[in-house]
């Protein structure tokens, strides 16, 4: 498993040699916010909200002035607004009260905060803090085990077992390659497995020709 996953990760690199998070933003408490947006939408979806929303009110202190109905007409593009603009209201009111104002960096203080799962603490923490994660979003779960990194039936498991397959120094990057292969090549209905760089280590794509 550690050769597959190194040709995979090589091959990725050398394919997606730009990989990075794909949501705008400028301090810890915007990617935060950003990423509680990105929910069953896409990250250019919630850019284009941001975009205007980050402009007109840029700091947790700004944010605080919002009431729950003012974050909904910001966001209301975005499926789940209501919801959305719930959490957010709740979660910078738990940010000041509980963090004096700072996003913390921990896995346990983050998914403490309205509307914060596991993958959203992940995301923070390494795209803001720089710490070693991996986010399991539908593009992670689907690539990792459609090319047969892992064998999980749900997201927390496939965290889990990319965690054991992956050396830790490697996990943010691969993050990012794995997104950046599933919404460029690797779609869930129809997979470019014709132009896919490694399907000679895909067990969807090995399976399939075996068939």
């Amino acid at each position: 498993m550690k050769k597959k996953v190194k040709l995979v990760i090589d091959a990725l690199q050398e394919a997606y040699p730009d990989a990075h998070c794909e949501l705008n933003y400028q301090t810890p408490f915007q990617l935060l916010i950003a990423t509680v947006l990105s929910a069953q939408t896409t990250d250019v979806k919630v850019n284009e909200v941001t975009a205007k929303l980050f402009s007109d009110y840029p700091t947790l202190d700004d944010f605080l002035t919002f009431s729950q109905g003012e974050i909904e007409d910001y966001i209301k593009k975005l499926g789940l607004y209501r919801n959305k603009a719930k959490n957010i209201y709740q979660l910078c009111r738990q940010l000041k009260e509980k963090f004096n104002g700072e996003v913390p960096p921990e896995m346990d203080e983050l998914t403490s905060l309205a509307g914060v799962g596991r993958k959203t603490a992940n995301v923070v923490m390494s795209n803001a803090f720089n710490k070693p994660a991996i986010a399991v979003d539908t593009h992670v779960f689907r690539v990792s085990n459609r090319i047969g990194l892992v064998k999980a039936k749900d997201v927390n498991k496939t965290e889990q077992q990319l965690m054991e397959a992956i050396d830790e120094e490697l996990w943010s990057l691969t993050h990012h390659l794995l997104i950046f292969h599933g919404r460029r090549c690797c779609a869930s209905r129809k997979p470019k497995c014709e132009i896919c760089t490694i399907k000679e280590q895909c067990s969807y794509f090995q399976g399939n020709k075996e068939a």
